[in-house]
C-alpha cells in the first residue's frame, strides 16, 4: 500500500521522537483522532510502526531506534522496571550493568544502595553511579560509541571476563516467542554474552514492547536468565517458556 503524505510525515515524526500519540498527531495535522488511528493502523499493518496505548512506536527488524528516541519509549514503564530490578539487588554485592535505556533506569534506582561494585560498559550508568562514595565503579575499556555511550569491542570483553560477579542486569532489544534474546549490534551482543557467562545471577529488564519484536543478532536464550522484570507479560508462549525453565517473572503492573 502506498503511503499518503500525512503518513510519511507521521513516520518521520515517529523516527525523530521514538513514539507518537493520537492526540498530538490529531492536533499537528488538524484531523480527527479517528483519522489518525486509521493512519496508524495502516502503518502498523505494513510493519512500519507498532501500536501502543494511545499511539505508536517505531519498529524495525534490522536497525534500532536512535538512543534519544529510545529513552522516550515506554519511559514510565522503564522507570517502574528499574525500581523493581534495583529492589532485587542487595547491598554489599558485585554486579554488571550493560547497555540500554532500561538498564540505566536500574542504575538510577540503585542510588541508595551501599557497598556495590559495579562493572559497566555503559558510560551513562557510570556517570550516574560514580558520585556515590558507597560504590566502586569500573568502566570497561575500549572505543566509546557516539550514539549512546556504549563501550564495545575486545578490550571491554577482556575486562568483563576478569570478573565473576553476583548479579548481572541486562537488556535486550527484542524477545521472540521461543525465548531468544535479540539485539541489533554484533559487538554489543558479544559484550552481553560475556556478562551473562560471568555472573551468578542474571536479571533481564525489558518492557512489553520488546516481546514479539524482531532483531537480527542473538544474545542468548531466556533460559539463561534467572529473573525477567517487565511491566507486563504479553506473550503466552514466552510465559510458558519461562515457566518451564524456572525463570521468575516480575511484572510491575497488572497484565491486560
Amino acid at each position: 500500500m502506498e503511503l499518503n503524505e500525512r503518513q510519511h510525515q507521521i513516520i518521520g515524526l515517529a523516527r525523530a521522537r521514538g513514539r507518537v500519540s493520537v492526540e498530538d498527531l490529531a492536533e499537528t495535522f488538524d484531523v480527527t483522532p479517528q483519522t489518525v488511528r486509521k493512519d496508524l493502523n495502516e502503518l502498523c499493518e505494513q510493519g512500519l510502526l507498532a501500536r501502543t496505548h494511545g499511539g505508536a512506536v517505531v519498529t524495525s527488524s534490522v536497525e534500532n531506534v536512535a538512543y534519544a528516541a529510545r529513552r522516550l519509549i515506554a519511559d514510565e514503564e522503564k522507570r517502574a522496571i528499574g525500581r523493581a530490578a534495583a529492589a532485587l539487588i542487595p547491598n554489599n554485592c558485585s554486579l554488571f550493568i550493560n547497555i540500554g535505556t532500561t538498564t540505566e533506569e536500574v542504575a538510577k534506582a540503585l542510588a541508595d544502595h551501599k557497598d556495590l561494585l559495579v562493572i559497566t560498559n555503559n558510560l551513562h550508568v557510570a556517570m550516574l553511579l560514580y558520585p556515590n562514595p558507597a560504590m566502586k565503579v569500573i568502566v570497561a575499556g575500549g572505543e566509546v560509541r557516539h550514539a549512546d555511550g556504549a563501550v564495545t569491542g575486545a578490550s571491554a570483553i577482556d575486562l568483563i571476563r576478569q570478573f565473576n560477579v553476583d548479579q548481572a542486569i541486562i537488556g535486550a532489544s527484542a524477545i521472540d516467542e521461543s525465548g531468544a534474546l535479540l539485539d541489533f549490534d554484533y559487538q554489543e551482543v558479544r559484550v552481553s554474552q560475556a556478562i551473562i557467562e560471568n555472573a551468578r545471577r542474571v536479571i533481564l529488564v525489558c518492557d512489553h514492547l520488546k516481546c514479539g519484536r524482531a532483531a537480527p543478532v542473538r544474545i542468548a536464550d531466556i533460559r539463561q536468565v534467572d529473573v525477567f522484570v517487565t511491566d507486563r507479560m504479553v506473550s503466552p508462549g514466552l510465559a510458558r517458556v519461562c515457566a518451564e525453565a524456572g525463570v521468575e517473572i516480575i511484572e510491575t503492573k497488572a497484565p491486560r
